[in-house]
């Protein structure tokens, strides 16, 4: 869990943690975006995973206190893009997939090895949203100006990526008589790299397959990309 934290920050992050570790001030707006929504990001899908599966005795419900919250824990972090699993995913309830689905979307930092939109376009959509309710001019962001190009940057990956998810379930939906909930798993694990299954990928036709492994290097190159540009500028 902590190897996948860890890449998850990305490398831009690490470096200047490991240069300016004890001078938060110097830290640049990428870093702490990063440092901030991945640790609310982990606690809220902890808490989720845990709540939601805590009676369920196939996941969470038979084992310890202890040993139930480090599961939704280490499930937490392994929708950032590590996909391993400590008990069977098949076995959690439909709302648990929903929100790991939402987490394996957001994904991690940009420049890093996590899949995902990354968590830098998820926070400028945040603030821009908090921006617009409280009728204020300007996105800022831990004290410094948003500019628009990243606005437009942000949704323009956004808009793609989930325009490139639906796409992939739909045709899938129409390929198979699987359920929409296990489908849109794992077309959400492959587009953000993932890893995570229900079990059903063997079990889809080969067209099925093939869409798959697509999202998997858009899922991969696109984001990377475009996020690294982001991180860059």
């Amino acid at each position: 869990a902590i190897a996948t934290i860890l890449g998850g920050l990305g490398f831009p992050v690490l470096r200047q943690l490991r240069k300016e570790f004890g001078r938060p001030l110097h830290w640049t707006m990428n870093t702490n975006i990063v440092l901030v929504m991945t640790g609310a990001l982990l606690v809220l899908g902890t808490v989720y995973i845990a709540v939601l599966e805590w009676g369920n005795r196939a996941t969470l419900g038979a084992h310890g206190i202890a040993d139930r919250v480090l599961i939704a824990f280490f499930h937490s972090v392994q929708t950032r893009t590590s996909g391993f699993n400590s008990v069977d995913i098949g076995q959690l309830t439909s709302e648990t997939w929903l929100g790991m689905d939402v987490l394996m979307f957001i994904g991690g930092g940009p420049a890093g090895t996590a899949g995902g939109i990354k968590v830098t376009t998820f926070a400028v959509l945040l603030f821009i949203i908090l921006t617009e309710l409280r009728g204020e001019g300007a996105v800022n962001i831990f004290g410094k100006r948003l500019s628009r190009a990243v606005h437009r940057e942000a949704i323009t990956i956004t808009l793609l990526s989930m325009a490139a998810v639906m796409s992939a379930t739909i045709a899938l939906m129409v390929m198979t008589h699987l359920d929409l909930d296990v489908l849109l798993f794992e077309v959400v694990s492959a587009f953000g790299t993932v890893g995570l299954s229900t079990g059903i990928t063997p079990d889809l036709p080969p067209a099925g397959q093939i869409i798959l492994m697509i999202l998997m290097f858009l899922g991969r190159l696109g984001p990377l990309t475009l996020g690294t540009a982001l991180v860059l500028k």
